[in-house]
């Protein structure tokens, strides 16, 4: 081989481990494994899974911006770590900033780093000035790292910081105060990356905020959740006594678990002496993260998710839509379809004005695909004046305007509309003979899972108001009421033609929640 082909392979070398992280992580950087021993870094599925987000967002943002739910011991520290190991020792000036909740924590987080610093390739190990407890300098790159724990207020707070990762964020204990500096710290330009990632600590705090304002898309951030069952090294072998309960049956049903997997996950709860601990350590869903005991929901996460795992069936019926417009712009306006056992086209928007609420509906109304035989609008948020408009614009007879706090057609059962109709909702979705299909969404799972209940004094259901929701942490459940909504009252097709060209017409006849 020739010197300048040589040189050539060398240089196609170099850019490969600067720009391909996965490429770098195994060529060039080691870890510690469960075992105790040094590995080469092989990204696991929660890390490949991981890397492909971000890295959709850097190239279409310029920018990272995640937050990250996720179970004990899967990675995503490492990851995030090796990443700005990677970017530290590739680029002049960059600043890193590493913010853990406690003490262990953030020394664990700086030794992986020192680690892969001592291991690394000696052709692209950086000149080290500063290597101690709390800093890494390469000071001809201008580059290097900070490390803190966030136990004192205004933590982070000096200097500019261009990749900064939080860790167990749901546990920092003035987390309103940090999240203030990492916004002086970071600046909003071109590769800077914030990570914030966390296992569960209840709902209503910073982290669990941060996640639902990602999950409605209401901020810069993409929402990341990694199930525990991701984890290849999670089963155990399987007792020769070993029983799965219904429940647990249902368990495996609905994320297609081995039962080596339910295995490992029955020693785990032993061992946690908690099943509901178990489910916030180990999460299989988001919801699962952020459970709060004592708050029962009134439609139950597995019964969703259930749902969103469903294939659509043969659609039937009438094609009904439901639109929850928002209050003053505050909350989101969403909209979904349904038809028989299937719900589809959901859509979150954000319109500003009366207008543009108006535009959409009609053109939800007017159009052919798909025909809309009936939109429910929510009362509140303009949507008595949207259904004076649409009548005007002669679409009268296939809107309606709910009011959710109107009379129920039970009254003997709900206490109000609004808890009918996540009564006929939950019936739809649980149904033992049917196969209800809803979205595959974390953001609509949220939505429908968001409200808790109670019994008033003649023992009727009432559900949790918006406004308590809110107190909760949780973000109005918008794309829940739009789904709500379609079931307000049984629809008549009155005109549909039948299929094969035939122009032949059906006789009139309703229905009701499907």
């Amino acid at each position: 081989m020739s010197y300048t082909s040589s040189n050539n392979a060398e240089l196609e070398l170099r850019l490969r481990l600067k720009n391909d992280l996965p490429f770098l992580a195994e060529k060039a950087l080691k870890i510690r494994t469960k075992e105790g021993s040094l590995a080469p870094f092989r990204f696991n599925a929660a890390q490949q899974y991981l890397h492909g987000r971000v890295e959709k967002q850097l190239e279409d943002t310029g920018k990272v911006r995640a937050i990250i739910v996720k179970g004990r011991q899967q990675g995503c520290s490492t990851y995030v770590g090796g990443r700005y190991y990677g970017k530290t020792i590739h680029r002049t000036g960059f600043r890193t900033f590493i913010l853990a909740h406690e003490t262990d924590a953030t020394s664990n987080l700086f030794e992986m780093v020192q680690r892969f610093h001592e291991h690394n390739l000696d052709k692209l190990k950086p000149y080290t000035a500063k290597s101690n407890a709390k800093e890494l300098v390469f000071s001809k790159l201008d580059s290097g790292y900070r490390v803190s724990t966030a136990g004192t207020r205004g933590t982070g707070r000096s200097g500019t910081t261009q990749l900064f990762h939080g860790s167990e964020v749901a546990f920092w204990p003035h987390a309103k105060e940090h999240a203030a500096g990492i916004g002086q710290t970071v600046p909003n330009a071109p590769d800077t990356e914030i990570f914030l990632e966390s296992t569960g600590n209840g709902m209503g705090n910073y982290f669990h905020r941060q996640w639902v304002k990602a999950v409605a898309g209401q901020s810069e951030y993409i929402y990341v959740f990694i199930p525990w069952f991701w984890q290849t090294e999670y089963q155990l072998p399987v007792p020769e006594n070993f029983r799965l309960s219904p429940e647990d049956q249902e368990y495996r049903g609905l994320y297609n678990l081995s039962l080596e997997q339910m295995a490992w996950r029955a020693s785990k709860i032993v061992d946690l002496e908690d099943p509901a601990l178990f489910k916030q350590e180990y999460p299989a869903t988001a919801d699962e993260a952020f459970q709060v005991t004592g708050v029962d929901s009134f439609i139950k996460p597995e019964s969703v998710l259930k749902a969103r795992k469903q294939p659509e069936t043969k659609p039937f019926g009438a094609v009904i839509a439901g639109f929850d417009p928002s209050r003053d712009g505050e909350d989101r306006d969403s909209l979904i379809y349904r038809q028989g056992l299937n719900a589809f086209g959901l859509q979150y928007k954000n319109f500003k004005t009366f207008p543009e609420k108006l535009a959409f509906c009609e053109t939800v109304l007017r159009s052919h695909s798909p025909y809309v035989d009936r939109l429910n609008i929510d009362y509140g948020g303009g949507g008595y004046e949207l259904y004076g408009m649409l009548v005007e614009k002669g679409l009268g007879d296939r809107v309606r305007v709910v009011n959710f706090g109107g009379k129920p057609s039970r009254p003997e059962v709900y206490y109000n509309k609004r808890a009918e109709m996540y009564g006929e909702l939950r019936a739809w979705l649980t149904d033992p003979d049917t196969m209800a299909s809803i979205p595959d969404d974390d953001a609509l799972q949220a939505d429908l899972t968001a409200a808790g209940y109670e019994y008033d004094s003649l023992t009727r259901y009432k559900l949790e108001s918006k406004k308590e929701i809110k107190k909760r942490g949780l973000a109005s459940p918008d794309g829940g009421d739009a789904l709500a909504l379609t079931f307000a009252e049984p629809v008549f097709i009155r005109k549909q033609v039948m299929g094969g060209g035939s122009d032949k017409v059906k006789t009139d006849y309703d229905i009701f929640g499907g």
